[in-house]
């Protein structure tokens, strides 16, 4: 049975349909019909969500998973989703979500207060709405954070920044983190494999770093000729460091064939290493290699003195040399990110959660 509970951001139109205001691509609705994402739909003359307090799988991952090098290391993160998107990515990697028409997809019941109690049983220190895009369920994530809060848990966005300025600025007012998924850097690209534009992506990242405490990080899927080209990635890398500056990090990572897109081959891991010289020339401080097996690439280094921070082989921390705060044990000069004390160890443990077991309720702290 479908959840539905009423939304804000939408307007009717002269003719008697109703344009959802929540992404760019203002899917304008007749009576009972659904956007693009599939989860927001006109049902009774306004846009309501469907998928309100519904989830299709619970699990519990490493926060460098999502994924995040800079926020709170080493600890384990309650991750989950819902269905549909509202990008139509030819190359999705969660396209078994995403791309999900089935509401039977939806096999868990989560209230907010439920996943809050959960993630703090399971000694999360956060909450991912991930696997697919949360600014489609927006109203239910806000939720979740809201009862996440209360208990000292955070919350973690793992999204496009497909979203228009007024459900933007409320939605990350909630998150305390948020990896940013910039598909590529040109807007041929956006139009031909995602149907969306580049424009709105960035703008998102500017309100990020100019007008919010979020923290985020960005990650770049490489696809071979499709966004891995040096002059691509030297414009990505200068337009990060003039309008994010050099702290904010970059994650590329490796492409593999899935969905509508099984006749490109795998990204090389030489790609991945070229992309990362290349940031980092351009003057970016942390930028990390992902999806291939590469410690140097995947570990944290000190931008002042060139020293480890933080040594990574896959999800695993290997290596510790920061101060509780967050300082360079070797020169003392502060990794940018978030760091309460010390590192978590989790490692790369993956474990399934069913909400159901977390019914009884327990007092906020």
């Amino acid at each position: 049975m479908e959840s539905e509970v009423s939304t804000r951001y939408w307007h009717r139109l002269p003719d008697g349909r109703v344009q959802c205001d929540v992404c760019p691509r203002a899917c304008q609705l007749d009576d009972n019909q659904r956007g693009l994402c599939f989860v927001r739909a006109n049902i009774g003359g306004e846009v309501v969500l469907t998928t309100w307090g519904r989830s299709s799988g619970y699990c519990v991952d490493p926060i460098e998973k999502k994924p995040l090098n800079h926020f709170l290391p080493g600890t384990p993160v309650l991750s989950f989703g819902t269905a549909g998107c509202n990008l139509t990515c030819r190359f999705c990697q969660n396209w078994d979500i995403s791309k999900s028409r089935e509401l039977d997809t939806l096999m868990d019941e989560a209230p907010p207060e439920r996943i809050a109690r959960a993630a703090e049983a399971l000694g999360c220190r956060s909450v991912a709405y991930t696997y697919n895009d949360p600014v489609i369920f927006l109203e239910y994530a806000i939720d979740t954070a809201r009862a996440c809060r209360e208990r000292g848990i955070r919350s973690v966005a793992v999204t496009a920044g497909y979203v228009c300025e007024e459900p933007r600025r409320e939605f990350f007012q909630w998150m305390d983190a948020a990896n940013i998924d910039l598909k590529g850097f040109t807007e041929h690209f956006y139009r031909k494999l995602c149907t969306g534009h580049l424009a709105p992506v960035l703008d998102t990242l500017v309100h990020l770093k100019h007008h919010s405490d979020v923290w985020f990080e960005i990650t770049t899927l490489l696809i071979p000729g499709q966004n891995d080209s040096s002059q691509e990635l030297r414009e990505l890398s200068r337009w990060v460091m003039e309008n994010l500056g050099p702290d904010v990090p970059l994650h590329f990572t490796a492409f593999h064939p899935d969905f509508r897109m099984r006749d490109v081959p795998a990204t090389p891991p030489a790609t991945l290493v070229r992309a990362r010289e290349i940031a980092r020339e351009a003057g970016v401080h942390h930028v990390y290699t992902g999806n291939v097996h590469d410690p140097e690439g995947q570990s944290t280094w000190c931008h002042a003195c060139g020293e480890l921070l933080i040594g990574r082989d896959w999800y695993v921390l290997s290596g510790w040399n920061l101060s509780d705060d967050g300082h360079c044990r070797s020169c003392g000069v502060r990794c940018p990110g978030v760091f309460d004390g010390p590192p978590g160890s989790w490692g790369a443990r993956r474990r399934p959660v069913r909400l159901a077991e977390f019914d009884t309720p327990a007092p906020a702290r």
